[in-house]
This record gives structure tokens, C-alpha cells and sequence, in this order.
């Protein structure tokens, strides 16, 4: 059991909930946003259409080890989260990874982010990674705090060196909380999948 909903500050409740594929479009405007967000810190190429365009988007309804979340703030749209299973090239051990992260800029600095993650990590149980560009200053010490604290500080840092074509990124592994840890006020109706 897990959480489906947490406090942040101003009172706000911040919930998630996974998205249904007639949600898609919802996810489909909300990424341009992220994505211009993210040319900042990446080499994010934009379309000739003069739009930033993200391949993989379908992919979270026909691959059975992704799932698409919206983030909600007191009942108003706030944000996303990719995540997806995957092997861990290191030692094959399965985890679940952030693959996209994204927060409406009204909502930053209200713990909006902090909470979504808390109640992603809390849905899956087990082994998590994510991983940040080192040069999105913002968001390297965001991640290492919450993680830090949330992991009561059993947690690992790898830096990547970003070699040939490879961005430099640090990515954080630790275990979240299994069943026993996790508070029983907790509504699996939030989870479509």
C-alpha cells in the first residue's frame, strides 16, 4: 500500500495519478513545455514545425514496463512523470528509473516536485535510480536533498564522465520503502495499470 496524496506547502495536496492513454494529449502539450525547459542544460533540437517533439510518448501505453503519471496541486494540473522498469547494465538487478521529470514553473518552489516523487517512489516499491545532467544546477541539488532525506541517506552517487556523445550526468540509486515502511492511508485507485 501506498500513498496517494501528501501535503506541500500553502497547504496544497499533491497527488498523482497514472495517465490513461485518452490522456495522452494532455502529456503531449505539457512536454514542448519541459522540453524547452530542459534545452537549458541539453542539446534538445527543435522540429522544423518549430516544435520540440518527443519520440517516445506512445511507447507509455504499448510498453508494459513504462507508466505516465500526472502530478496535481490541490486538483489543478501540475506537472508529469515518466517512469519505466529496467535492468541495471551494472548488475542486471531490475529497477525502476525517472525518465522524465517535469513540474509546472507556478508550482516550483512549493514542494509540489518533492512531494510527486516522494508518492511515485512509494508506488513502486523497491530499487530506483535517478539520474540528472550535470549541468542542470537547478535540479542536482533538488534531487540529491530529497533523496538523501527520503533514503535516510542510504543511497548511491555515480558520476558518468559523458565520453563520446554522452552528456555528464550523476545517477542516484537507492531503495524505497518497501510495504511494511509505507503509511496505510494509502488509495491503489490512483493507479491505472
Amino acid at each position: 500500500m501506498t500513498r496517494s496524496k501528501i501535503e506541500a506547502i500553502d497547504d496544497m495536496e499533491v497527488t498523482i495519478r497514472s495517465a490513461k492513454k485518452s490522456e495522452a494529449g494532455i502529456l503531449a502539450n505539457l512536454l514542448p513545455l519541459y522540453m524547452h525547459d530542459f534545452s537549458e542544460f541539453d542539446d534538445v533540437a527543435i522540429a522544423e514545425t518549430g516544435k520540440f517533439e518527443y519520440p517516445y510518448l506512445d511507447h507509455y501505453w504499448q510498453d508494459p514496463d513504462r507508466y505516465p503519471f500526472l502530478i496535481y496541486a490541490d486538483n489543478n494540473l501540475a506537472g508529469f512523470i515518466l517512469i519505466r522498469f529496467e535492468a541495471d547494465p551494472l548488475d542486471g538487478a531490475g529497477q525502476m528509473d525517472v525518465a522524465e521529470f517535469f513540474v509546472l514553473r507556478g508550482y516550483r518552489r512549493h514542494k509540489v516536485g518533492s512531494a510527486a516523487a516522494i508518492l511515485i517512489w512509494d508506488l513502486f516499491p523497491g530499487r530506483w535510480q535517478v539520474r540528472v545532467l550535470e549541468s542542470n544546477k537547478g535540479a542536482l541539488p533538488f534531487w540529491e536533498q530529497l533523496i538523501a532525506s527520503y533514503s535516510v541517506n542510504h543511497y548511491n552517487r555515480q558520476v558518468s564522465s559523458g565520453g563520446m556523445n554522452l552528456r555528464a550526468e550523476i545517477a542516484f540509486t537507492f531503495n524505497s520503502r518497501t510495504e511494511d515502511d509505507i503509511p496505510p492511508d494509502v488509495d491503489m485507485e490512483n493507479v491505472d495499470y
